[in-house]
């Protein structure tokens, strides 16, 4: 009887067994899924997929970023920022620092040069060496007619070694290189 028993619970639990998945994996599972969907150009797919990621845990802020960055890229820019800013606000600084710059490159491509210009300065108070960002806040300063800002961003970029930065400022500025002696 008692083997009867030991047997029925353990058909049981596995019948059980796949129902019974942590969460943490299977948004793991669905999140490495969107990943392969996304470095292929599905992106459809792939934001269907870490939408299922984040249904599974909440809390997965690469998730919400790689979601973030392919709207980006279908130019469904409302949905990205909503996305970076759900990374800037779980709060791990060093996805922040990421949230930050994405969202400001987003709302510069969308023309909201004023609002992108606080997201870069964020991003550089939490990474201080993310050239990318000093040349982004740079380009934004130039949208809006700031053109010390602009020089001294793109300045800081290039010493930073952000080639974009040295580029722009050959062109723009040729004795740029000189000035910082």
């Amino acid at each position: 009887m008692k083997r009867l028993a030991i047997t029925l619970v353990l058909a049981v639990m596995a019948l059980l067994l796949p129902v019974l998945r942590c969460p943490a994996q299977t948004a793991n599972d669905s999140f490495t899924e969107a990943l392969s969907k996304h470095h292929s150009g599905d992106l459809r797919e792939a934001i269907r997929l870490y939408s299922k990621s984040i249904d599974h845990d909440s809390l997965h802020v690469m998730a919400y970023l790689m979601r973030g960055a392919a709207w980006h890229k279908l130019r469904q820019f409302e949905n990205a920022i909503a996305d970076y800013t759900k990374v800037i606000d779980l709060g791990d600084p060093l996805f922040q620092a990421v949230g930050y710059f994405n969202r400001g490159v987003v709302r510069n491509l969308s023309g909201q040069y004023q609002e992108a210009i606080p997201d870069f300065s964020l991003a550089i108070s939490l990474d201080k060496k993310m050239s990318a960002a000093f040349f982004h806040r740079g380009i934004a300063r130039v949208r809006i007619g700031d053109q010390t800002g602009t020089f001294d961003d793109l300045n800081e970029a290039a010493r930073l070694g952000d080639p974009d930065a040295e580029c722009w400022l050959d062109t723009t500025t040729p004795g740029w290189r000189v000035m910082n002696r």
